[in-house]
């Protein structure tokens, strides 16, 4: 390791053991997939605490208000984030999908505009992608967005929104030519959460929590600047976005499942299951898993979307369903200890993962895109 390199993941590492103490150390641990309902308003205090110190938008271009760190120094941050117990972060979909959606397509007033207030945490993020009869195939969206003067008219609705409940923004895919073709018609919008067309109702989950949402939209405004790329245009970005969520945002999510398979270790050490072979060999197996997760991460960094993002969705999604069931293998697991029969973690952990195969693009969808590509280049020779 460079010896700049070693300042740098020093730095990182006091920090964080700076300052998750005091107010902040009840989040060492806390949040994440399946646990984002914990600690909400400390870790939004949390999330500015960050953008403070600079830690929010590291890797986004200095002109942009980052640190430009070289992916190197943001897999350090991840690295060393993991290590402290960082919290579950709650300004990812802003700082790790959207941000760099507009380094890319948006123009200088939209990353003056949108930019510092999530490098701050000022202002979080939802994304407006899934609806009832278009999830993994998002070219089917059908809600709508009528250009009205100055304004856009949103009318419709979207599923599955993670964080809509606190989010102040909304990045939304809409149709906006309904003559057009599928994915031509399409535009990407930036819409306030904030006002009287836009009704947030929570979808309870099997793990009795609520941390996905519907949103309704009935007329709900947004100024006509607030569009990335050209009307018709909302497809490249959307995938764009996409590209962006599989990338070094991947790198994030791996910190709490690093975290989980700690977890998930420790108590099978505390309950002796470590002496068992079998259990110790699948334990193995999902350590070796995340290691694969990760350099599969680090060896595709900077390539566009495509076939490398579906096997990544892949990887995750199956690795982590595994996790969650090894969580509860021992008799008696699922069974509640007594009042008030709330979940454990590694219940939550297991009831949350039945999802993962699903959401984000299900398997059959992620193996058709890989089945395409591959196919694609065998047609080719």
């Amino acid at each position: 390791m460079d010896g700049d390199l070693a300042a740098f993941r020093a730095e990182v590492r006091d920090w964080l053991a700076a300052h998750l103490t005091g107010e902040f150390a009840p989040l060492v641990g806390a949040g994440g997939p399946g646990r984002e309902h914990e600690l909400t308003e400390l870790r939004v205090a949390w999330e500015r605490e960050l953008g403070a110190a600079g830690w929010i938008g590291l890797g986004w271009p200095v002109a942009d208000g980052g640190r430009g760190a070289d992916i190197a120094r943001q897999v350090v941050f991840f690295e060393e984030y993991a290590r402290a117990g960082g919290p579950g972060r709650l300004s990812h979909i802003g700082e790790y999908l959207l941000a760099p959606t507009l380094v890319a397509y948006g123009t200088p007033e939209q990353r003056r505009r949108f930019l510092p207030p999530i490098a701050r945490a000022q202002e979080l993020w939802c994304q407006g992608y899934s609806e009832p009869e278009a999830g993994s195939d998002l070219a089917s969206v059908r809600t709508t967005a009528v250009r009205d003067g100055d304004t856009w008219r949103i009318t419709g609705q979207k599923v599955w929104t993670s964080l809509a409940h606190i989010a102040q923004w909304c990045f939304v895919l809409a149709r906006t030519d309904p003559s057009a073709s599928r994915h031509r018609g399409l535009s990407y919008l930036l819409v306030p959460m904030d006002q009287p067309g836009i009704e947030v109702r929570p979808i309870v989950q099997l793990t009795g929590t609520s941390e996905f949402n519907e949103v309704f939209f009935d007329g709900a405004v947004t100024a006509a600047a607030n569009i990335v790329g050209a009307p018709g245009d909302g497809w490249r970005v959307a995938i764009g976005t996409l590209g962006f969520e599989r990338g070094v945002a991947t790198l994030g999510q791996q910190v709490g499942f690093a975290r989980e398979l700690d977890a998930v270790i420790a108590a099978a050490r505390a309950d002796g299951r470590l002496a068992d072979p079998v259990h110790y060999d699948r334990l193995v197996d999902a350590w070796i898993g995340l290691r694969v997760l990760r350099y599969h991460a680090l060896r595709t960094l900077g390539e566009s979307a495509g076939a490398n993002a579906s096997v990544a969705k892949l990887l995750w999604a199956n690795w982590h369903q595994r996790l969650g069931e090894l969580a509860v293998d021992e008799p008696g697991a699922m069974l509640a200890e007594g009042e008030p029969y709330a979940l454990s973690d590694a219940q939550r952990l297991f009831l949350f993962t039945r999802a993962d195969t699903i959401y984000g693009g299900s398997n059959e969808i992620q193996r058709g895109i890989v089945a395409d590509a591959l196919l694609g280049k065998v047609g080719r020779r």
